[in-house]
């Protein structure tokens, strides 16, 4: 069973919140891709739509999403997600996840790009005392 933790990012008020995907929902994730859109309804959040914007997998490489597919690959980054340069003209080959969301993958960040009729921490709140 897949299970996922979705970080999403509320850019209005510029808070994040931290949930939990499982089950049916979880399995309809797969196989989408950073910039991918989708309803809400399956982060618990109906009525909102929400942008994939990245993630990192089980041994915490992050994904990418210049990078095709769900592997992990060993490639030469100058910079972006993955390695941060300290000199100019600086490059390294480093371990990166691809673009789409495979079992391997742990966490989601997510952004919201439409809004609901009710607050993200209501609704959020409301499904944890359930």
């Amino acid at each position: 069973m897949v299970e996922f933790k979705a970080i999403i990012a509320d850019v209005k008020d510029g808070k994040s919140y931290q949930t939990t995907v499982s089950g049916q929902h979880a399995n309809r994730l797969m196989g989408m891709k950073i910039g991918d859109e989708f309803d809400g309804l399956f982060v618990s959040l109906p009525g909102y739509k929400l942008k994939i914007t990245g993630g990192s997998d089980k041994d915490g490489y992050p994904m990418r999403g210049d990078l095709p597919g769900q592997q992990r690959k060993k490639i030469v980054l100058s910079g972006g997600t993955g390695f941060h340069p300290v000199n100019d003209g600086q490059r390294r080959r480093k371990y990166v996840r691809g673009n789409t969301i495979s079992a391997d993958i742990v966490q989601i960040n997510l952004t919201v790009t439409s809004y609901g009729p009710r607050q993200i921490e209501d609704q959020l709140k409301q499904e944890e005392s359930e």
